[in-house]
């Protein structure tokens, strides 16, 4: 979700603008980068530490 399209119920304004700190709090949280691994990425981590386990086990 973009915040420009959002609207703040406190001030009236585009929340993009941030005029109050309503909309600075809302602005600052919509652009702060969360790491989100998807299921199809989880199972090549695991796959792969799997194997590394298996040599390390086989080798060791």
């Amino acid at each position: 979700m973009c915040c420009e399209d959002l609207i703040c119920a406190r001030c009236a304004g585009p929340v993009a603008e941030g005029r109050c700190a309503s909309c600075r709090a809302a602005r600052d949280s919509m652009h702060q980068p969360s790491i989100t691994i998807t299921p199809q990425a989880l199972i090549v981590i695991v796959s792969v530490l799997l194997m590394l386990t298996l040599l390390a086990v086989r080798h060791g």
